[in-house]
This record gives C-alpha cells, structure tokens and sequence, in this order.
C-alpha cells in the first residue's frame, strides 16, 4: 500500500477512536463482542442477554448516524437525501427484519407503530421541551413540517384502513386482507419516492431551513464510509438477532408484554442516535433539524419501512404479513399523526409545548404497560 494511502487511513482511524474517546455513549461499543460471546455462553440467560444487546444496539445506532451523514456529505443533495432517509431508520429496519424472519409479526407491527408514535411525540416533544429550556420561544421552517406531517398524516389514513376493515368484516389474515396491505404497500412506496423528488429536486427551495448544515468535521473518504456503513449493519444485524431471540423471555421477566416492548423498547433503543441528534440540535437553537428529524423519520417509517416490511413477508417470513393492527396502536398513531399536524400550524414552540407533547406521549405508554392489548 501506497505511503500516502497509508497514512490517510491512520489518519481517519485515528479520528474514529478520537470520536470514541469524546462520546460516552460511542463506550458502550464494548457490549458488541460481550453481546456476540454471550450468545452463546449465556444462551439460556436471556434477561441478560436483552440488556446486553440493548446496551450494544444504542452505540451502533449512534456510529451508525455519524457514518451515513458522512458519507451523505459526498454525494448531491438527492442522493445524500436518499441516503439519509434510506439509513436513518436502519436500526429499526433491521431489528423488525429479525423479527419478520423469526415470524413474530406482533414486535414486527409493534415496531413500526411504536416508531412513528415515539418520533413524533417523544422526539419532538422532547426537542421543543430542551430547546424551550435554553431559548425563550424558538422558530422553525412551516412549509418543510406541514409537507413532513402532511406524508405522516396520509400514509397513518393507508395504515389504519386495512386494519379498520378486517376490525369490521371479521376479515382478519384473510387472503383479501393480505392483497390490500401489499397493494397499499406499493402505493405508499410511490408516495415516498414522488415526496423525495418533491423535496430534494422540484421544489427544494422551500426545504433549504430543515438542513443539516455544514459539517463541524471532516468527512470520512467516501469508500472508507462505505466499508464502515456495511460493516456496522453486519454488526447491527447479529446483535438484533441476539435481541429478537430473548425479548419474549425479558419482556415476561420484566413484566412487559410483547407489544410494549416493540411500542416503547424497541422504538426508544432503535431512535437513540436520532433522538440525541435531535436534542441537542435544539439546545443549539437549530429547531428545523430536530423538526426535521422527527417528523421526517416518522413518515419515512410510515411510508418506506413498514411497507418494505409488508413486501419482504412475502420472501423471508413464515407468511405474508398485514398491516392490521390492534385498535389501541391505530388510535394512537392518529393522535400522533394529528398532534404533529396542529404542532406545525404555527412555526413557533416553548418549553410548556414540549411538556404537553411529553404527557401525551407518557399516558400512551403507561397505558400499554398496565393494560396491553389481549391480541
């Protein structure tokens, strides 16, 4: 190898473990290789092999976000788009693909509802809460937020209608059922890519506010994030499996049923790097980035993943899956849904916003705890 390729590899290495050493979260890495060991010398441990992959999935998650935008920062802005909308949920991706493949559509669906109800009221709510705290009253960019809870708004409407008709026609895993959920799944992919070419090429002007901005750092060469990118889904994917095998024993040890576990747990460990992105994007006053992360990936999940989801069963899982859910998760994403639509109206937030979104959020799942759904 070549001295100067040489020493641009040492170079970036070197900025990695700097990354590590300054991130106390970017520590937890170390639970990787204890998750990965313990899979099979602690096999029959499975609370502690849940904990253990918790604590492993959030670093991932984390350096998982700081390589796709560095390798987004490569490319134009529909590509660096793409990449982000493509992998900024990838964690959830991967952890409800596990749970397709391990034919446990109740997590799967959990999942999916539980990310888009913790994006939008948690994150969000979250943000407004810690960016109120340091700033009196903050703004942010109503024309990116209404388009981003318009998609949220539609694509929860082509959720719940599935579920509405099986409820009312007894139609429950009927073949009819199975044909309009993979028939809404490709029109929602649709929806998707017309809504990034809308963003990101017609009409990009009205979007330029919810950017990220310039990076604070340098970007890692283009190849070297490739190789870290699929080198950390790898590492993302053996873990899930560790954490999709011992969720049903955790969730009993701990008292926690399946779907609060896909509602809260999963939707909570899979969003860590996108909700501390978003935080602390409002700290700094940047209110559209935490904006624009919340509802942005509420309605990527809403319009991109679950329908991927839907589409995949088809391949990997045991059967094809619907996108019925139980009532509790329907009415819950449409008050989400809803709140982020009023939320956007007005452009503007303070701290008191943020704790009501927060209370809203917390009564969904105490709710779930103490009264799970029976089916």
């Amino acid at each position: 190898m070549p001295a100067p390729v040489r020493q641009l590899g040492d170079e970036h290495l070197g900025q990695l473990l700097t990354d590590i050493r300054r991130t106390p979260l970017l520590w937890l890495l170390i639970f990787v290789p204890v998750v990965l060991y313990g899979e099979h010398a602690w096999h029959d441990q499975q609370t502690l092999l849940f904990v253990l992959s918790v604590l492993a999935i959030v670093p991932l998650a984390a350096l998982l976000s700081r390589t796709t935008e560095s390798v987004a920062e490569h490319t134009g802005d529909a590509v660096g788009g793409l990449l982000n909308a493509t992998l900024g949920n990838l964690t959830e991706l991967v952890i409800a693909f596990t749970a397709l493949q391990a034919g446990q559509y109740a997590l799967v669906k959990a999942s999916i509802a539980g990310a888009i109800v913790t994006n939008t009221l948690f994150m969000l709510g979250g943000a407004f809460l810690l960016g109120g705290l340091r700033h009196h009253v903050q703004e942010f960019n109503k024309v990116g937020a209404r388009f981003q809870s318009s998609l949220l708004f539609v694509a929860v409407v082509a959720l719940l209608v599935p579920s509405m008709v099986a409820t009312a026609d007894g139609a429950v895993g009927s073949p009819a059922l199975q044909t309009l959920s993979a028939t809404l799944a490709v029109l929602l992919i649709g929806g998707y890519v017309l809504g990034l070419l809308f963003s990101l090429k017609t009409h990009k002007e009205d979007f330029a506010g919810a950017g990220h901005g310039a990076s604070e750092e340098p970007p890692l060469p283009l190849a070297t994030g490739i190789v870290m990118l699929l080198g950390i889904t790898v590492l993302v994917a053996l873990v899930s499996e560790v954490f999709v095998g011992s969720v049903e024993a955790a969730g009993e040890a701990f008292g926690m049923s399946p779907a609060f576990v896909g509602f809260i747990v999963v939707a909570l460990v899979g969003a860590a790097a996108e909700i501390a992105t978003a935080f602390s994007a409002a700290r700094k006053d940047r209110l559209d980035l935490s904006v624009g992360i919340a509802l942005g990936s509420a309605s990527q999940i809403a319009l991109f993943v679950a329908p991927v989801l839907v589409l995949l069963s088809y391949v990997i899982g045991p059967e094809p899956m619907g996108l019925d859910f139980w009532p509790g998760a329907m009415i819950m994403m449409l008050i989400a849904a809803l709140t982020a639509s009023i939320l956007t109206t007005g452009g503007r937030s303070a701290w008191f916003l943020g704790v009501v979104v927060l209370m809203v959020y917390a009564i969904f799942a105490v709710s779930l705890y103490i009264l799970p759904p029976t089916t």
